[in-house]
């Protein structure tokens, strides 16, 4: 909400408040205040001239030489290419940026020459001022903007067109629509600088008639509308409004048309009450008819859109047709034209809620619905279109008929709160009397009535005791309060098991190296296609998004791989020699029915640890980023097992991981295909781990192993096997056979090639022997070596290298 520091004056005094000192009090009492900017700003050293003579360029045949009076004594030469200045412009008054001026956008005008001739300075339109032509009806479009007659001439321009002006811009939240207006703010401004505050009621003086000889009103559906309230006036002339009334429209951030429109727009920026204006031959046979929209129903608003409406919508109607969508738009077919001669004022309040729904479903917000949907005063309505009226008489823009048609069905009766001094105390933390509490009350219109506090009608957001107390606290002063200790039981917060696992889990990734990653949970099913998923696999089937931002997120997804791989991918785009990434994202696996998902059972919902590498570590190293995982975890009963059947990915360079028989998640390296469908090259490395089944895997007892005492004896081994053969398997063989002084046993080197036969791989391991109680012999050592050789050659044909 834009709101020019003079049009305050029209309501209170805030004589002797800089616009700093009013941005931080109002701030500090409720209504906050984004900036205080000056209109002006950008603008300096532009003054009124007046045009003495004007001469053609001795050497343009469009370039014109003026001589202006800009009340600097001598006159000023300047040269001028406009289309509007001609001989016939001697004696016009206009805006003149001299030598070492500024426009908007920090533009500097310096004196020079064109063509030879020298300019002092420049002849300005209504563009270079920043102003639109609403602002200056009488401007040429695209020329110098020449005054009225009788404009002073050296003035600074700031002053003549009422840019000498601060502008507050307030943050109004959605609880406060009172304030979505200048009487609001005024009323906030007088509290919070304890200046008097008035507003003067409108007045109508008519022209006799009455409005009951031209028109009806009935309102069918109270519960949508609980007030409706019309004026009419006759013999309307439409033109443009008076600089006062364009000057503050402006300052509002609100473009001038013309006085009967800018009328509407300045009540509603006033009172904050949305008007609407109908042409009166538009209505068949001057009737008003509020009602919910039929089915099949259409209107075209004054945007030129076409509308089909709804049971569901309030329309105003006539006898025939809506002629506007209640609280939104008005209709196209009874727009104010430039042959209107009677014209309808409407000043109406709908149910909030209603207004907020229709606006949404036609996908047309407006500075309308937005006040509408918050909660508007039905009290408002008959002061605003008095106000309008008022402001027709006197801008001598029409005849305002005698009368007003009121249909009121809203409740009369003010709310009434409970005034409770001593518990509004506690809840604050200070020790106000009674006399004080309602002292503050009254600076914002509430009455205190004995025991109860009498709610103003406009101030809508009042409900119970806690909002009296926050009322008393701004005009008492927040920064008065005083600092107190939490008056209650202190409760420690703490994590839960699961939370503590994930937030270990995401240590561990990032001390790995792995930087943490976070994707939409929506995804394109054509990301299933790029990891090359089955036309049958269950994976496919999603959950489905109702009202998606596009095909690209339009499912929930169901695994995280296509996710990885984008991010992947996103950093191999952009050069990214190495990247290391995890997500603890989230899965939606949905209840199947009829071979699709059941839109009426909400998706199972899983987190999943997901990892992905590339340039930057091996296969062997890749899963030892997932040992140390499992071991910091406490998870014991690990294995890797060969997975050929998981077409995401290579079926020889992929493991699943199992943890006490049952099955915990994939990794291994990306199938070459799937890399190329993801613009990936060279190795990718990925897992997915699903959390729920480490976390089931936990031991939470973690057994202490005090230092050795005694050395430990290294052995190594190295034997050919089979290629299939899982290096896992030899080890989990050496571990049984090897006995109980076997403390480790490390696969150090795979080696396929060069002195070894087809089919065959030499795999190496490094055993840590070691006794608690002693130091081991050569013996000791030696039988447990045997025994596993022996192992790996019965279960294995394992032929030891020498």
């Amino acid at each position: 909400m834009k709101l020019p520091l003079s049009w305050l004056s029209d309501y209170t005094d805030i004589s002797g408040v800089t616009p700093k000192e009013y941005d931080a009090k109002m701030t500090m009492s409720g209504s906050k205040v984004e900036e205080v900017s000056y209109l002006g700003a950008g603008i300096e050293n532009v003054v009124t001239g007046k045009v003495l003579s004007v001469v053609d360029h001795p050497d343009s045949d469009h370039l014109k030489i003026c001589q202006i009076d800009a009340g600097q004594g001598e006159p000023v030469q300047i040269v001028t290419g406009a289309p509007n200045v001609t001989e016939a412009s001697v004696g016009e008054i206009c805006p003149v940026a001299l030598h070492k001026s500024t426009l908007p956008g920090g533009v500097k005008i310096t004196k020079g020459k064109l063509r030879g001739v020298a300019s002092n300075g420049m002849m300005c339109s209504f563009q270079e001022l920043g102003l639109s032509h609403g602002c200056v009806p009488y401007a040429h479009e695209n020329g110098i903007l020449f005054l009225p007659a009788g404009t002073p001439v050296g003035e600074d321009i700031k002053k003549v067109l009422g840019l000498d002006d601060y502008v507050a811009d307030f943050e109004i939240t959605s609880n406060r629509p009172d304030c979505l207006s200048v009487i609001g703010l005024a009323r906030e401004t007088a509290a919070t600088f304890g200046r008097s505050f008035s507003v003067k009621t409108p007045e109508v003086q008519g022209c006799g008639d009455s409005i009951s000889n031209y028109m009806s009103v009935e309102v069918k559906d109270p519960d949508l509308c609980p007030r409706y309230t019309a004026r009419l006036v006759k013999n309307i002339k439409i033109e443009p409004s008076p600089a006062w009334m364009r000057e503050r429209l402006h300052a509002s951030g609100v473009r001038p048309i013309n006085n009967i429109v800018d009328i509407t727009n300045y009540v509603m920026l006033e009172y904050g009450q949305p008007m609407h204006a109908f042409d009166y031959k538009c209505l068949s046979d001057g009737k008003i008819v509020v009602r919910r929209a039929r089915s099949g129903e259409s209107i075209q608003t004054l945007d030129g859109q076409d509308h089909e409406l709804s049971d569901k919508m309030l329309a105003i109607c006539d006898n025939d047709k809506p002629v506007a969508v209640a609280g939104v738009m008005g209709g196209a077919n009874s727009e104010i034209e430039d042959d209107t001669k009677t014209v309808v004022f409407e000043s109406a309040n709908f149910h909030g809620a209603t207004v907020r729904v229709t606006a949404k479903t036609l996908g047309m917000r407006t500075e309308a619905s937005g006040r509408f949907e918050k909660g508007l005063d039905p009290r408002m309505t008959m002061a605003a279109v008095d106000r309008a009226c008022e402001l027709v008489e006197q801008l001598h823009a029409g005849e305002v008929v005698n009368g007003v048609i009121d249909v009121d069905h809203s409740d009369p009766n003010p709310k009434r709160l409970p005034f409770e001094p001593d518990k509004m105390n506690a809840l604050l933390g200070i020790e106000l009397p009674a006399d004080e509490q309602k002292r503050l009350l009254e600076k914002l219109e509430f009455r205190v009535e004995g025991n109860e506090v009498v709610v103003p009608s406009f101030r809508t957001d009042i409900e119970r005791m806690c909002d009296l107390s926050e009322e008393v606290a701004r005009m008492y002063g927040y920064d008065k309060i005083p600092v107190t200790l939490y008056a209650g039981e202190m409760v420690q917060g703490e994590f839960t098991p699961r939370q503590q696992m994930e937030r270990t889990v995401s240590l561990i990734c990032r001390e790995a190296g792995f930087d943490e990653a976070m994707s939409h949970s929506f995804i394109s099913p054509k990301f299933y296609d790029a990891i090359d998923l089955p036309a049958n696999d269950p994976r496919r089937i999603s959950t489905t998004i109702l009202n998606p931002l596009g095909e690209d997120f339009s499912v929930m997804r169901t695994t995280v791989l296509p996710s990885m791989l984008l991010n992947l991918a996103h950093n191999h785009a952009h050069r990214n020699p190495t990247a290391s990434l995890f997500e603890l994202g989230t899965v939606y696996t949905p209840a199947v029915k009829d071979g699709k998902a059941d839109p009426d059972v909400l998706p199972h919902e899983e987190k999943i640890l997901a990892l992905g590498s590339y340039g930057r570590l091996s296969f062997f190293q890749f899963k030892g980023v997932l040992e140390a995982l499992f071991r910091e975890l406490n998870i014991k009963d690990v294995q890797f097992v060969p997975k050929k059947d998981d077409p995401s990915y290579h079926p020889g360079r992929c493991a699943g991981i199992v943890i006490g028989g049952k099955a915990a998640g994939v990794f291994g390296a990306v199938h070459p295909s799937v890399c190329r469908k993801n613009d990936l090259s060279g190795e990718i490395l990925a897992a997915e781990l699903p959390l729920d089944a480490l976390f089931d895997a936990i031991d939470p007892v973690k057994l202490y192993h005090p230092l050795p005492k005694f050395p430990a004896s290294t052995r190594d081994i190295a034997v050919l096997v089979d290629d299939e053969t899982p290096a896992a398997a030899l080890q989990a063989a050496i571990c049984k056979a090897a006995g109980d002084i076997l403390e480790d046993v490390r696969l150090f080197d795979v080696y396929k090639g060069q002195g070894i036969p087809e089919g065959r791989k030499s795999v190496a391991y490094s055993l840590i022997l070691r006794a608690p109680d002693r130091t081991l012999t050569d013996e000791e050592c030696d039988k447990a070596m045997r025994a596993a050789i022996a192992a790996l050659e019965k279960d294995f044909s394992a032929v030891l290298r020498g």
